[in-house]
This record gives C-alpha cells, structure tokens and sequence, in this order.
C-alpha cells in the first residue's frame, strides 16, 4: 500500500522512505515522478541542481518527421505516437501546473542552399513517404512566401505540417510545479543506489542520510551510465554526446523573424532556427562525442551563426543573448532505454538522445504503469533495456 505524500513539492529532509526514488531531475525525471504520484505512490526526485542539465537548454523541436534517420523505424512510431498525443499531454500539464508550456502546432520548414543541400533533402523526402509520412516539396519562391525574411540563396525546401515545438524551459516548470502539487519531493543532492541480497532498496545520500524505497528510478541523462551504487549489470550504456545552442533576442520592429521552425542543411552542415512567442529565437545545435564537455567553443557559436545567417540575413541583427552547452544521453541506437533492469527494484528511463522533449509525456506514463505494476505498454517493447544484454550460451550455468 502506497505511503500518503507530504504534499509538499519542496525540499524535505524528513521522510525516511518511498514508494520510488527518481534519480535526476531533467524533463524525464520530473515527468516520470508526476505521473507515478498521480498514481498514488510517493515519489522523490533526487538532484543537486534539478533542470539545468540536458533539458534546459534543449531547443523543444517536436520533430518526429524532421528528426527522421535511416533504421529508425521502432523509434519513428513510438515518436508519432507522442506526437499524436503531445497537445493533450500539454494541456493536462498546464491545468495541473497552472503554468504554460508554449506548445505551438506551427510546423516545420526545412531548407537547402545548394544542389547538394538539395540532394539531401530529397533522400530525406524518400525515406518520408517510404514510411508514409507527409511533407511536401516547395520551390525557393514558396519557401519565401511562407517565411518572408529567409535568404534569396535559399533554393527549395519540405515543409513537415505535423513537426511542432514546445517551450523547453516552461514546460520543466510546470512538470516541476504539478509534480509538487500531486505531493512529491525534491531531496537536492547526488544519490548512490543501495542494494540488499541483489535487489534496489533506495539510496544513500551524498550527505550520508539514507532512503528506502520500494523502487529506483534512474533518470539522470547522460550522466546515468556513472551513478554511484549501480551494479555493472545494470548500467546503462549511454553516452555523453555534447550539443551547443544558442539563444538570441529579435527587437520588436522585426517581430516575427519566423514564423515556423527552420531547419537548414547548408553546404553540408544542419542547423534549425526555432522562433518562441515571446521574440526568442533558438539556434542549435552542434553534435559532438567529446565525452563530458561542457565548454562553449568560439568554434561552435561561428558555425552556428554562420549558418543561421546564411539561411536567414536578420540573425547578424539580433541580441546574442544566451549560448550553453550540454550533453544530451546517448544509446548505441540512439533511441531511449525504459524499463526494468536485471536489478530487481531498479528500472531505467534515459537514452532519449534527440526526443527528451518530444518522449517525455509518453515515457513518463509508460513508467508509471510499469510503476504501478501495469508493465510497460506495447509500444516501448523495442526499448526496454535488455536489448543490448550479452545473450548466456547455451547450457552456461545459472
């Protein structure tokens, strides 16, 4: 039977035990401890500095058809299928908040400059409508037309209708916000599972207080792979992949630069452009194995903007405001781990790579079910966390 919640959503130091402890407070993690405290469990996050790793600085790209690659057709639906369902999860969000998330079905342009740009985009195009998906193929003039203040070198495009965004930072706030009212609790500091007779029991502070828990949760990016206390067989292997983002301020008079998500490939190099209501523009975002490097390179912020100007002149005249550096969670197949672990107690969500933002309603009620003791839905078969175990040969003793 679950333990009644403080109710408190702030900082506690008096609870000795929970239903779940979730270690990492990104967008996953808070998602992942809302829906399961909806259920009736009481729910910890643990993080030193919740949100601002990976999840504050991601661009909010709800891009399923614009994100598509090669061999990815497991993960293509399970990003459909939350792209199907992102305006309600951001509705329940914002009445359970009272915040909003600046979800916006505005769609997608993507871009080329050259005939190899454009060859890009036509392979692109093909894998799309080999699996059925809408996007339509637009002249450089149609192009202009929907977004006026793009470059006179920009010679075509596709237009993704269903491509969105969302607000990054709001909807961190309202996850946290309506994770507090439906009763859970921040313990802010880095955690080490602890285990007994081969089996999660909570975790031990780093201020050396324990927690007991029924269940973990290990939500905590691409920082997952090194938490302190998991057992070998049940780390997850992720991997650090650093992406630098910017962010930059449009004056009033030039309101609205954009009016949509622009994504270019110029001469080779992908940038996007993604316009907020509020006159921000995000500019990202670079990929690159470093491992954990968080620095921001004048490198970096050059080939961004030099691409972003090339696909819209105006960049030269807005306010630099913001440039950041994270790493975003890795898997071999770049898709996300969800799941049980072969540590009974202790179960996995991370490894979301691209889509953090795009996945974090789905995985958050996928976790809650399998939480509360539903199991994982269907959908999430392909990603459950054994897939990359070394199969035992046959006849090996057990």
């Amino acid at each position: 039977m679950a333990v009644e919640p403080s109710r408190t959503g702030q900082p506690t130091d008096q609870r000795t035990g929970y239903d779940v402890v979730v270690l990492g407070g990104g967008v996953i993690g808070w998602s992942c401890a809302w829906r399961a405290a909806q259920r009736g469990l009481s729910v910890a996050v643990c993080d030193p500095s919740p949100g601002t790793g990976a999840s504050h600085v991601a661009a909010g790209m709800l891009a399923p058809v614009t994100e598509l690659h090669p061999g990815e057709e497991d993960l293509l639906r399970l990003n459909l299928a939350a792209a199907r369902g992102y305006e309600a999860f951001a509705a329940e969000v914002e009445a359970a908040s009272g915040l909003g998330v600046g979800y916006r079905r505005c769609g997608t342009l993507a871009l080329a400059l050259d005939a190899g740009d454009r060859a890009v985009l036509a392979e692109a195009q093909d894998l799309q409508r080999s699996l059925g998906l809408d996007s339509h193929r637009l002249t450089a003039r149609e192009c202009r037309r929907l977004e006026p203040m793009l470059s006179t070198e920009v010679t075509g495009g596709l237009l993704v209708e269903g491509d969105h965004q969302v607000d990054n930072r709001r909807l961190l706030a309202a996850l946290r916000a309506a994770a507090g009212r439906a009763g859970v609790d921040l313990l802010p500091e880095r955690a080490a599972v602890r285990t007994a007779d081969g089996r999660a029991v909570g975790v031990e502070l780093a201020g050396g207080r324990r927690v007991d828990a029924g269940q973990v949760l290990l939500t905590a990016g691409a920082a997952a792979a090194d938490v302190a206390g998991v057992p070998e067989a049940a780390r997850p292997p992720v991997r650090p992949v650093k992406g630098q983002i910017l962010r930059l301020r449009v004056p009033a008079p030039l309101r609205p630069v954009l009016s949509r998500t622009v994504r270019g490939v110029v001469r080779g190099a992908a940038v996007y452009l993604v316009p907020r209501e509020d006159g921000e523009l995000v500019v990202g975002a670079t990929s690159e194995d470093r491992g954990f490097d968080e620095t921001v390179t004048a490198g970096g912020v050059y080939e961004l903007l030099r691409d972003a100007q090339a696909l819209l002149p105006a960049v030269t005249e807005l306010e630099l405001v913001e440039t950041a550096a994270r790493c975003r969670p890795g898997s071999p197949d770049n898709a996300p781990l969800v799941g049980a672990t072969v540590v009974p107690g202790l179960l996995l969500a991370t490894g979301h790579h691209r889509n953090g933002m795009l996945l974090a309603g789905v995985t958050g009620e996928a976790v809650a079910a399998l939480l509360g003791g539903d199991g994982l839905p269907e959908h999430f078969a392909p990603f459950t966390p054994g897939r990359f175990r070394t199969p035992e040969p046959a006849g090996a003793p057990r």
